[in-house]
């Protein structure tokens, strides 16, 4: 996925909600309200007309049953014509970065001169589904001739029927492996000698770090207040525990691999709903509507593995990168890598650091080198935020782009692992 086209693409604008993280039923905003709550304020302060757009390109993992092709509702309800063509992408973990991704290839083939590109999930509206044997006994019910076959499939009717499974549940198990995602990340850290108090550790400091960005208003360009209509404000990411401490993490079990395992709820990404857009365009377009970008996208890239280490996918996708460019370790300023597990970014680490495992996976001659913990996710990640499917990929972009700038830094990865065996990242390069 390495062709190339003539026109420079910049990432001249985001923004996003605060991730809410769920609680005991489905939270105020569905997937669209979430995608509108950050987008209205987000096209109110651009000096352009939002129909100048050449379309718009929405990641979602859950789409539920009233917004379906939810880029298409969002857009309509944005104000962007009805003329304005929208498409839903869906990868998984990666969706918000593919609307990116397939935006920036749009724009730098020629074809269109700006996109505006997102990710949108409610995860506390996740559906609630039937058990198989539920819904065939349904069926039976349902195509009974008479009062008679009625009664006989009566009695076959059981209390387990009635129980739903949640949805979400089924989504975090990967159909290949029957493996949850957390016990991928167990794996990785059997593998890499990820330990308990070294996973935790990690885990408080993505607290401290979000704690600290939230405090000393790193964010306050990017999270757009979210309001619901009983009139609550949502004003930051609710999911953060400025006083997370080692005591604290050392208390909760392990939630997949009972009672020895590494991954526990304390450093793991949290289950919430959130928003983030990211507008995209060509040279041409920065210079006719005068824009200022944050950043150019370089490169991209997506990569698939065994679905049972999906947890290693950002090191297979953002070392092809690294090497186009030759790039080392120490030539990326900032990486993003987003947190699903404590123990799968720390087994990345670890296997970047690996000479053997660069050898014979990499095709390197050696470790692609250490990755220090003061460039990476520099405030905080998933752990003290959240990750709302469909939406991580396009935050940890539009944050990237941000960081670099705020910092004065010149380069940067974004990349993730994705459920099913994948994993993206993209290159950026700040325009200072």
């Amino acid at each position: 996925m390495t062709d190339r086209g003539s026109q420079r693409v910049f990432l001249v604008d985001g923004a996003r909600t605060p991730f809410i993280k769920a609680k005991s039923g489905p939270g105020p905003f569905t997937p669209v309200d979430l995608a509108v709550q950050c987008g209205r304020p987000l096209l109110a302060r651009q000096r352009f007309d939002r129909k100048a757009f050449d379309l718009v390109i929405l990641g979602c993992v859950n789409v539920i049953a009233d917004e379906m092709n939810p880029a298409r509702v969002a857009a309509l309800r944005l104000g962007m014509g009805e003329d304005m063509v929208a498409f839903t992408t869906q990868i998984n973990c990666g969706s918000g970065m593919q609307s990116i991704d397939t935006a920036f290839r749009y724009i730098r083939a020629g074809t269109h001169q700006m996109i505006l590109a997102g990710g949108t999930e409610a995860l506390s509206h996740a559906p609630l589904t039937l058990r198989q044997s539920a819904v065939e006994w349904f069926g039976k019910m349902n195509s009974a001739k008479g009062p008679l076959d009625q009664a006989k499939a009566m009695t076959s009717i059981r209390p387990e029927f009635f129980k739903p499974v949640v949805g979400l549940e089924r989504g975090l198990t990967d159909p290949i492996t029957s493996l949850s995602m957390g016990q991928t990340a167990e794996v990785l850290a059997h593998r890499f000698g990820i330990d308990r108090k070294t996973a935790d550790t990690y885990a408080m400091q993505s607290h401290h770090r979000l704690a600290t960005a939230q405090k000393s208003g790193a964010l306050d360009t990017e999270v757009m207040p979210a309001f619901a209509k009983d009139g609550t404000v949502y004003d930051h990411d609710d999911g953060v525990r400025p006083d997370s401490d080692m005591e604290g993490l050392s208390k909760p079990k392990p939630v997949f691999e009972p009672p020895y395992g590494k991954v526990t709820a304390g450093n793991s990404s949290q289950i919430t709903d959130g928003a983030s857009w990211c507008i995209l365009a060509s040279e041409a377009a920065v210079e006719e509507h005068g824009l200022t970008p944050l950043a150019e996208i370089k490169d991209s890239e997506w990569a698939a593995l065994d679905p049972s280490i999906m947890g290693l996918g950002p090191v297979l996708a953002s070392t092809p990168i690294a090497k186009r460019h030759a790039l080392g370790a120490d030539d990326i300023d900032l990486w993003e890598l987003n947190e699903a597990f404590a123990a799968q970014v720390l087994s990345c680490l670890a296997a970047w650091n690996d000479a053997d495992f660069c050898r014979e996976i990499l095709g390197l001659d050696t470790s692609f080198g250490h990755i220090d913990r003061d460039r990476l996710n520099v405030d905080g990640g998933a752990i003290s935020l959240g990750h709302p499917v469909g939406t991580s990929g396009n935050r940890i972009v539009l944050h990237l782009a941000n960081a670099l700038k705020r910092r004065g830094a010149k380069r940067g990865i974004a990349t993730e692992c994705i459920g099913g065996g994948l994993g993206g990242a993209m290159l950026l390069e700040a325009v200072q």
